[in-house]
């Protein structure tokens, strides 16, 4: 087992201890340069995945909403929550800053890679499509590179599949049982069959549960933290100017100064977000749209409401208040989020937190699920392998809420997640030209007065692309 240990801490150190988080900043910044600043270009356009209007007659098909709101569900988290606290007490306010900052950056990276991820996807015969960064490096690289495809699909699986469900179960069981008291094991034996009545129901019911859960917690915990910053009102521009001041080091308030509050920020907002990390667009190829790249821009949009959005409900919360003190590194993320939003509205805000932990966690456990069997269903047509899947899962979740240190096992996940981040950013710089085509292609049809801008796939002959996921009945909207 040490062996083990030492052989991922080594992969974690060579991936995120050493490069990956400037490859993922360096790679945006040239996808938002060249792109012309796509993600502030089409910002408005963004909204209207919203409408009630962009969705698809077909029944059996996902809408770009849902697909939306499904990877939003799996963005959202406890990193919003306890991870922003952890970022604000080791790097200071100014890690709110660098986190906006590559939240920026990274929906431009989420627009390309979700794009590439709906152009190459691949329909299933019923309505519905799946795809991703595996599939998308077979038919968009070749079968030449089937190896790291093969490599990407085996670390998604370990990572979210497994790893991140079994701190997702924990996580949920450890703030139930501290603010309600409420025994482990019985979170673990509600959450279990939970997850199993959704994830026996595939993506439509995932897509269906994820639609109407991910509205709930997201309204009501920005709600929630709306009524906290009109309650301090007058302090807001003291916090801001305190956010952009320590972020440049012109008001040092921890140990390190600017470049611990860059650290903190780059890395929390990545982990949050997940832009360039790969996860994201198995969930964006499952829409059904008219062009590739209206779906880049709506999942462009999740990394804005992921982290613009909801981390900065949690960055605010925590610094109108009086609870969080500069310098203090013995921390527990969630009691001082809980603690802080206590001391702005009273102690009841403690069980709407859990709640909305709750949900968080659970939409999360449902799309780590789905990302780790459309990656199964690559390696393998075989569903027996499913439905093994399914009964893993539910047991990790078991596992992972009623054993306090089970989530210790899994110290496996963030390496893991590293690497698929590696392959995943090689495999986007390899196809950015073919991105760069389809947005020009989106691009011009925009300019010519088309409203909605429709993929042909006649144009694409050169590429390896399912002609049938680009015919039929389409949404009223993109």
């Amino acid at each position: 087992m040490q062996f083990l240990e030492n052989l991922f801490g080594l992969i974690g150190d060579l991936t995120w201890g050493f490069a990956l988080i400037p490859f993922l900043v360096v790679i945006g910044l040239f996808f938002t340069i060249v792109t012309g600043f796509a993600q502030i270009r089409f910002f408005k356009r963004m909204f209207r995945v919203l409408s009630s209007k962009n969705q698809t007659e077909d029944q059996k098909a996902i809408s770009a909403r849902e697909a939306l709101l499904l990877s939003v569900g799996g963005r959202v988290g406890g990193g919003n929550i306890a991870g922003v606290a952890v970022a604000i007490s080791l790097g200071g306010p100014g890690a709110v800053f660098w986190m906006w900052a590559i939240a920026l950056v990274g929906m431009c990276t989420s627009l390309i890679e979700c794009s590439l991820a709906q152009l190459y996807k691949r329909s299933t015969g019923d309505g519905a499509y799946r795809g991703g960064p595996a599939r998308t490096i077979i038919h968009g690289l070749g079968e030449d590179f089937r190896w790291l495809a093969v490599l990407y699909a085996i670390c998604l699986i370990a990572s979210f599949a497994i790893g991140f469900n079994a701190f997702q179960g924990n996580t949920v069981a450890g703030a139930v049982q501290e603010s309600l008291g409420i025994d482990r094991l019985w979170s673990g034996v509600f959450l279990a069959i939970l997850t199993g009545a959704i994830v026996y129901g595939g993506i439509h019911r995932i897509a269906k549960t994820a639609d109407v859960i991910v509205p709930i917690m997201a309204v009501g915990y920005i709600l929630l933290a709306l009524l906290a910053i009109l309650v301090n009102i007058t302090e807001l521009p003291r916090v801001i100017y305190m956010i952009v001041a320590n972020a440049f080091g012109f008001e040092e308030l921890v140990g390190g100064g600017m470049g611990v509050a860059i650290q903190q920020g780059l890395q929390r907002g990545l982990f949050s977000n997940e832009a360039g990390l790969g996860s994201a667009p198995n969930v964006a190829a499952t829409a059904r749209v008219r062009h590739p790249i209206s779906q880049g821009i709506t999942q462009s949009f999740s990394v804005f409401i992921d982290t613009i959005i909801i981390c900065s409900c949690t960055a605010f919360i925590i610094l109108l208040g009086d609870v969080y003190q500069p310098g203090s590194e013995d921390v527990d993320g969630i009691v001082l989020t809980q603690q802080s939003l206590a001391s702005h509205l009273g102690g009841w805000t403690s069980y709407f937190l859990t709640a909305a932990l709750l949900l968080f966690a659970f939409s999360s456990i449902i799309y780590n699920y789905y990302l780790g069997e459309n990656a199964l269903t690559f390696m393998s047509r075989n569903s027996a392998w499913v439905h093994g899947l399914r009964w893993f899962v539910i047991a990790i979740v078991f596992l992972g809420a009623t054993a306090p240190n089970a989530a210790a096992v899994f110290f496996f996940s963030d390496p893991l997640m590293g690497v698929l981040a590696v392959v995943n950013l090689l495999a986007l710089l390899m196809l950015f030209p073919t991105a760069l085509r389809i947005l020009k292609d989106f691009k011009t049809q925009l300019s010519e007065g088309v409203a909605r801008p429709v993929l042909n796939p006649d144009d694409y002959t050169d590429l390896d692309i399912d002609r049938t996921a680009w015919t039929g009945k389409l949404p009223d909207d993109d």
